[in-house]
């Protein structure tokens, strides 16, 4: 798959000046960057591939904003 991204002007200069230091071409530089923020939500994608737990999320946010909540000490006791 080949993407195209617009990278403003002072941040692209940044970029190829590193590459160049490091001797190594943009794109792999770039892969590394998309691998690390991609393992940086790791859980987040692993919780979103569960459809049974987006709905759970879905339906606490859901009684949250009715007010529907239970205390954290509450809920730790076991009431």
């Amino acid at each position: 798959m080949t993407t195209t991204v617009k990278v403003d002007s002072d941040k692209s200069d940044k970029l190829k000046v590193v590459a160049t230091i490091e001797k190594r071409d943009i794109k792999t530089i770039v892969d590394e960057l998309i691998d690390e923020y991609l393992e940086r939500h790791k859980e987040t994608l692993e919780i979103l591939s569960r459809p049974d737990w987006v709905e759970a999320i879905q339906q606490g946010l859901k009684e949250s904003e009715q007010g529907e909540t239970v205390k954290w000490r509450k809920k730790k006791a076991g009431k």
